[in-house]
């Protein structure tokens, strides 16, 4: 009897591994629109709420980054009197393996006045900390030429 409790229970953890990581991909990839959402709203607090304090970022242009430049770097933008900015993301993939997952997108810029627009592609590394919560613990984007 117990044999059979034990494979039941054991069938249905693995029937639910796969349903776990899809919910965590598509927790990802909300967590990747709404940090557009909140950029383009200038919610400076709720954008740098994606990166982790171990935060490591590589830009063109910029360089390496941590958590608290990026997000210096986010706010100055997000509150540039002179222009806005508007991102949008469009995500080519999403692989989670465990506590970790990799992101493969390309963000798309627009700057105002002038919309002008320019691509950017990208690799994120996230990493579902112990409050539960996928954030972005490392990055890599440069512009598409």
């Amino acid at each position: 009897m117990k044999f059979h409790a034990l494979a039941a229970s054991f069938c249905l953890f693995a029937l639910s591994a796969p349903s776990a990581l899809a919910d965590d991909a598509a927790d990802i990839r909300s967590r990747l629109h709404n940090w557009a959402e909140d950029f383009n709203e200038g919610r400076t607090d709720a954008a740098c709420g994606l990166f982790s304090k171990d935060l490591v970022s590589d830009t063109q242009g910029q360089g390496e980054t941590n958590y608290e430049t990026r997000c210096k770097l986010i706010s100055r933008v997000m509150h540039d009197p002179a222009r806005k900015f508007r991102y949008a993301a469009d995500i080519k993939e999403v692989i989670v393996e465990g506590d970790l997952a990799i992101v493969r997108l390309q963000w798309t810029l627009t700057v105002s006045p002038g919309n002008e627009a320019s691509t950017e592609s990208g690799l994120d590394v996230f990493r579902k900390e112990a409050d539960g919560v996928w954030r972005i613990i490392r990055f890599m984007a440069f512009q598409n030429e």
